[in-house]
């Protein structure tokens, strides 16, 4: 029996409009962003809808917008298709929330309070400009992570953040860990290193205070058991026991991304298809890396993609 896995995008995806016209064809869509709005007490749909990009793209702001999206993509799924369950969720860094939210662990209102202070919390962690991130491409897993090693070692921490796909590895920490760690990639064999354009070293150990933070706030969080198995980011494997769930989101923000091994994991289990859920293509595009070609993957942002996996019999 083939499997289903829904898949929901992070930080990165977001884009000014998503969402504009889904809520005029989705009452259920209109309702989560019309939630989202009285949760955080000012108008995060106005944001999505029209911008400005620049204020989008904030942290404490990308983040709640991004989950409200892919939870509103997801109701007006709902409303076409109320019985169906996939076998597995899973989300990127910020999109496990929006995963947990999908299997019924924490409450759309919590999961948009949350996200909003881990943004806050993360953009506070590390002073601008003293931290950085960078995708490097075209050098083993292994081979990067001794470069990051050695580099630690001599006083600018630098680690993996983001294990993304065959070939495509994001390094966090340092200004000036990530500058030299880039250099030795390249040295080492590395094709491209890229800068990337974000206000903090995510999935490094500097952030280690904004976990600690936001380990409090989740300690006031309802966090139930998840009706369907959340393959999560720092194990690859799956949790559903809610005292599992808290401890795999607090450790998540220092810790990397092990996004082409949850892929592998799933595709290991039998997943045949996959679907993502929110704004964007990324997800697709790394699971195209990863998973074999015989894989379908489909991406849900609007009501038009909405339908063709729906009448299409994707999810039957």
């Amino acid at each position: 029996m083939s499997k289903v896995a829904f898949v929901f995008p992070g930080q990165g995806s977001q884009f000014v409009g998503m969402g504009a016209e889904l809520v005029h064809q989705s009452s259920a869509a209109r309702d989560i962003f019309q939630q989202a709005d009285e949760a955080l007490g000012f108008s995060l749909s106005t944001l999505c809808f029209g911008g400005p990009e620049e204020e989008l793209r904030l942290t404490a702001n990308t983040q709640p917008a991004i989950l409200t999206m892919s939870m509103a993509v997801l109701a007006a799924l709902r409303e076409k298709l109320p019985a169906y369950v996939p076998d597995f969720v899973a989300g990127h860094s910020l999109g496990e929330y929006s995963a947990l939210t999908a299997a019924g662990s924490i409450t759309f209102a919590d999961a948009v309070k949350t996200v909003r202070a881990r943004g806050q919390f993360m953009e506070e962690a590390v002073p601008a400009g003293q931290g950085a991130m960078a995708a490097v491409l075209g050098l083993e897993r292994e081979a990067l992570h001794a470069v990051c090693e050695d580099v630690t070692a001599s006083g600018h921490p630098v680690q993996l953040a983001n294990l993304n796909s065959p070939g495509q590895i994001v390094i966090s920490g340092s200004a000036e860990g990530v500058k030299q760690a880039g250099e030795k990639a390249k040295a080492s064999g590395a094709k491209r290193v890229l800068p990337l354009n974000v206000s903090g070293p995510f999935h490094s150990s500097l952030m280690q205070p904004a976990a600690e933070k936001l380990q409090k706030v989740l300690a006031g969080v309802d966090v139930k058991d998840a009706s369907v198995p959340v393959v999560a980011n720092v194990t690859a494997r799956p949790v559903s026991e809610a005292g599992a769930i808290v401890e795999s989101l607090v450790q998540q923000v220092a810790s990397p991304v092990l996004w082409e091994d949850s892929v592998q994991w799933m595709v290991e289990q039998g997943v045949t298809t996959f679907v993502e859920i929110g704004p964007g293509k990324v997800l697709a595009g790394l699971i195209k890396k990863i998973a074999p070609a015989d894989v379908a993957i489909y991406s849900v942002q609007d009501m038009e993609s909405l339908d063709d996996v729906v009448n299409g019999g994707v999810l039957c």
